[in-house]
């Protein structure tokens, strides 16, 4: 049996020390422990369900209910703005493209941008009348411009959700007005939003614009998040009898980006509430820091059969960690290289794996893999190698 090459690091302020350093580093002496930060339980939140995450690290906060499937009322317009200005990446669509409204889409009730039948709007004040005014008219055109019709658009729709993982999300309109089997969950809406804020992050601003203006008439983002936490900078409200009243949020501070959900509330005033609670809390007793970037070297491995002796080793996502404040300096992290890597190895390949622990518990762990390809060895390489390698086997 060969015997797996393990060697510990320390995580400090995004730096990994290898073992060498470490024997020349100065070993602090004992001493009286401070006492660790004192952290409350998380907020009672009075809502059907919720979640708060950290959009970088996707950490999770803490949750209710968040697989549930509910009525999602007009948080399913993220999707269809979503949808909108993905096509607009592609090039499919352009911003100024001029969309003709259809009756269906006039005749719309509920929330309304006032569009007028058989005028032509551009797409990017559609959008507008999507996210900021909520509205159901501007829904189903922007929805019957892209698939010709509101329902191939959710289909189109749910083929999306199934790409992004939303396990729980179901879709049969445009807009979250009620229809059976139209449902989605906490957590399939925070991997929707985490998706329209890093696909697109341009069309992202439009979330936090306070007001829009169509047809001569004012209407307020119904997010009243924005005037409440100046962090906030999106993103949907929704709400009908059977949704109660539902808010997806996000803000930024320092750096570091959380999520949160709230569905199934009783008033505007209470959805915005809970979401303050869930905000602040996690802001203010947690940190998300990055320690490696993708493709960072993390270590470097050794390759028999190669062309190459070695390949240099990293994470392919990175290293984003999420944790109580004043923890990471707590971190250890094992690097465990595969016993025996033979060539020919391809960028990506697994070649052992990362361990993170903060004090006894593994709070992370990530396949350490190939950062570039190693082609085989020629014949007496190969057979070079074989030999040295039955002799390491002898040994080790």
């Amino acid at each position: 049996m060969f015997k797996k090459i393990i060697h510990t690091l320390l995580i400090s302020s995004a730096v990994l020390l290898t073992p060498a350093a470490l024997a020349q580093t100065p070993q602090p002496q004992p001493q009286a422990q401070a006492s660790a930060p004192l952290m409350p339980p998380p907020p009672t939140v009075a809502a059907s369900s919720y979640l708060l995450i950290d959009a970088n690290s996707g950490k999770v906060l803490v949750e209710h209910n968040s697989d549930e499937p509910l009525p999602p009322a007009s948080l399913t317009k993220m999707m269809t703005s979503y949808i909108a200005s993905m096509e607009i990446l592609r090039g499919q669509l352009k911003e100024e493209d001029e969309v003709l409204v259809s009756e269906k889409a006039w005749r719309m009730g509920g929330s309304k941008m006032f569009i007028e039948v058989g005028n032509r709007v551009p797409l990017i004040d559609l959008l507008r009348g999507v996210i900021i005014q909520s509205g159901n008219d501007a829904s189903v055109a922007v929805a019957e411009h892209i698939a010709g019709s509101e329902e191939s658009f959710a289909d189109l729709m749910n083929s999306h959700a199934k790409r992004l993982g939303m396990h729980n999300t179901h879709f049969e309109n445009s807009t979250g007005l009620p229809a059976e089997g139209h449902v989605s969950s906490a957590r399939d809406m925070a991997i929707m939003a985490k998706a329209i804020i890093n696909d697109d992050p341009d069309h992202y601003t439009l979330y936090k614009e306070k007001e829009f203006v169509w047809n001569g008439i004012r209407q307020p983002n119904r997010n009243l998040m924005l005037w409440r936490d100046k962090s906030v900078d999106g993103l949907k409200t929704g709400h009908t009898d059977e949704a109660g009243y539902c808010l997806v949020a996000s803000a930024e501070r320092e750096g570091m980006r959380l999520i949160s959900v709230v569905m199934g509330t009783n008033s505007e005033q209470a959805r915005a509430a809970e979401t303050q609670k869930l905000l602040t809390w996690g802001f203010r007793f947690f940190e998300t820091k990055s320690f490696y970037q993708p493709g960072q070297v993390v270590s470097s491995a050794r390759v028999w059969s190669g062309q190459a002796n070695s390949v240099e080793a990293g994470l392919a996502d990175g290293l984003v960690l999420t944790l109580p404040k004043g923890q990471a300096d707590k971190l250890e992290a094992a690097v465990t290289l595969n016993p025996v890597i033979k060539a020919p190895l391809a960028a990506g390949d697994v070649v052992g794996q990362v361990e993170v622990k903060l004090d006894d518990e593994v709070v992370h762990t990530a396949d350490l893999v190939a950062l570039a390809d190693v082609e085989q060895a020629g014949l007496f390489g190969r057979l070079w190698d074989s030999i040295r390698l039955f002799f390491y086997g002898l040994f080790n």
